[in-house]
């Protein structure tokens, strides 16, 4: 591990960016020196890092001069036009966006799962989706020991998700509801379709737009992500994966309810549990007698993937249900780029220019 790296943040003063920059304060990657970008509109804001006050600049090419690594959460369209500029310049970035996932020459990274993807990076990697991360983080304890044959998922996502105007726009709708007006909707479920809809006392179900073949864009990403961090290829035929997501008014922490099949009948619900209880980033809290069980709220600031309600499916032998939670914000987005840099970091596969 190096010294000391110089490192930048791209889209530092979001949700994500501004969390992205907590979690590199408490982490173990050496920071020599740090730049915070933005967009022209938050140029000139300071932030603080390690008791110092930084002032974030406008993102430009040239701002990745020097810089030998990259933490980006600013959008697929900047992080198309601005990572490869970074690259080019001797960088290694690491990009919240969806711009690069499916890229066959782009490993998409979840550290509990897949770290070896690394070693094949050509500058950048993928985050994966936020409702992604937390569920291969629970299902590759299960894959390792048993095989993984199918998997059905409906996620319960919090607006967040949806970036900080939806998460504003959600408490808004809620006090427009409790003062006996009517609730205004701008952005959900996207911003990119005809229509919007109050998530305030209500639920979407439909994330990101409508495919030709009926899913939305976020379900095709979970059955695509799935299969290239598990199986190394976004067709991978060794798994199924089907995903109905939901938007629900919650303003920080998803929640998915997953139904698995394994190869191996003879899996019980105590070897689940088990496997679980000692897998890596996985919290276990299942004890139905006491009502224990992961919560949203309780997930909230956490970097952990909660895991509860295993059980097995009695009329279908090595089936499995279990109810996963996380805070979307950390390790379905900050934590997890953070976490991937500090492996880079530890293989030595981020080279300092000083």
């Amino acid at each position: 591990m190096s010294e000391g790296y110089q490192v930048a943040i791209l889209g530092a003063t979001g949700a994500v960016g501004t969390r992205i920059l907590a979690q590199l304060e408490q982490s173990t990657i050496p920071v020599k020196s740090l730049k915070l970008l933005a967009s022209s509109r938050s140029a000139g804001q300071t932030r603080q890092f390690k008791g110092q006050s930084i002032t974030v600049e406008e993102a430009k090419p040239e701002s990745f001069d020097g810089v030998d690594l990259v933490l980006a959460s600013a959008g697929g369209t900047l992080a198309g036009e601005l990572l490869p500029e970074a690259v080019k310049r001797g960088a290694v970035a690491v990009d919240n966006s969806s711009r690069w996932r499916m890229d066959p020459n782009v490993p998409l990274v979840v550290p509990e799962v897949n770290p070896d993807a690394l070693t094949n990076h050509h500058g950048i990697i993928a985050n994966p989706n936020c409702s992604t991360i937390q569920m291969v983080v629970a299902l590759e304890p299960l894959r390792k020991a048993y095989g993984l044959k199918q998997v059905i998922v409906s996620t319960y996502q919090a607006a967040s998700g949806a970036g900080q105007r939806a998460w504003d726009e959600l408490l808004q709708q809620a006090q427009q509801h409790l003062d006996g007006e009517t609730e205004t909707a701008e952005i959900l479920p996207t911003k990119g379709d005809k229509k919007h809809y109050p998530l305030a006392f209500n639920l979407l179900p439909q994330i990101d737009v409508f495919q030709d073949d009926g899913y939305t864009y976020e379900e095709q990403k979970m059955m695509q992500e799935t299969k290239k961090i598990m199986f190394g290829d976004p067709k991978a035929t060794q798994i199924k994966v089907t995903a109905t997501a939901v938007r629900v008014p919650v303003p920080v922490g998803h929640g998915e309810s997953v139904y698995v099949t394994v190869d191996d009948e003879t899996a019980t619900r105590a070897d689940v549990q088990q496997l679980l209880a000692t897998a890596p980033g996985v919290v276990l809290e299942d004890d139905p007698a006491n009502q224990v069980y992961p919560q949203p709220l309780n997930a909230v600031g956490k970097r952990e993937t909660f895991v509860g309600r295993v059980r097995a499916d009695v009329e279908n032998p090595g089936s499995f249900n279990m109810w996963v939670v996380s805070d979307n914000l950390l390790k379905g987005a900050a934590w997890n780029t953070v976490q991937i840099a500090e492996e880079l970091a530890k293989r030595d596969l981020i080279h300092s220019q000083a």
